[in-house]
């Protein structure tokens, strides 16, 4: 799978991208991750890429030509190193506070293409022909505002990308992880047994496989009702599931929060 991004400021995205998970994956050539620069085809010698906005406004647009010219080029790019694809499946996102909340669903989604093109807006935004003209899906990580998209694009690369055969050590890993399964994650503890006088849970250290699993989809249910209960709406909580989580919440030795 090929990643390529277009933006103002590349290097803010290169700067995640070329470390930790993504950097193991590209040295492992399971991924390609390029970086494009709106500027290289600005509207003139100066490296024009934004103009007022018709109708009055604050601030500044990025123009619609050089983002168009840089999509085609990562596409174009993509066709000739991959010449054995006769229809890749390629998108193009847009960062947008404006679009669809990144769930993990979606991720899993984008994890399925060839080709995942991100463009990272800037200034007040991009000249909406442009995102007609290349049918952009709009993406948010949330109902706030950021300077740019470059961030956004940096957080969208690393969710997608945990998602591909062979990254993660344990292709499970992932799935076991806050909203894979619809639920936030449960509590976890490591050595010592004991620190600064708080005990991990004994269920933990018990080693009685079912009252283990139980006690870690109860502190999951748990953590989700009380951070995100949103989300059981779309969860079938079954019966075993809610004599669980009521243990839970009223036995203090296997829930330390009390």
């Amino acid at each position: 799978m090929r990643f390529s991004t277009l933006s103002l400021f590349p290097e803010i995205i290169r700067a995640s991208t070329d470390e930790s998970m993504g950097l193991k994956a590209q040295m492992k050539d399971l991924v390609e991750i390029r970086h494009a620069q709106i500027r290289d085809h600005a509207v003139n010698a100066y490296g024009k890429v934004d103009d007022a906005v018709y109708g009055g406004g604050t601030g500044m647009l990025m123009m619609a030509e050089p983002i168009y010219q840089t999509i085609e080029k990562l596409k174009a790019d993509f066709r000739a190193d991959h010449p054995q694809m006769e229809a890749p499946r390629e998108l193009v996102v847009y960062m947008s506070p404006r679009g669809q909340v990144l769930k993990q669903a979606m991720a899993y989604e984008l994890a399925q293409l060839d080709h995942l093109i991100i463009l990272a807006g800037h200034y007040e935004g991009v000249d909406q022909r442009v995102l007609d003209a290349v049918k952009a899906k709009e993406i948010s990580l949330g109902d706030y505002v950021l300077t740019g998209g470059e961030l956004p694009a940096a957080v969208l690369i690393d969710v997608v990308i945990r998602m591909l055969d062979q990254v993660l050590p344990d292709q499970a890993a992932w799935q076991a992880e806050s909203h894979a399964s619809g639920l936030l994650a449960e509590d976890q503890y490591t050595r010592p047994e004991v620190w600064r006088g708080h005990q991990v849970p004994a269920t933990l250290l018990s080693g009685h496989d079912a009252n283990i699993n139980a006690f870690r989809k109860a502190s999951a249910l748990y953590n989700t009702l009380k951070e995100r209960p949103d989300l059981l709406e779309a969860y079938p909580i079954k019966e075993g599931e809610w004599r669980d989580l009521l243990d839970f919440i009223k036995d203090s030795s296997y829930n330390p929060k009390g």
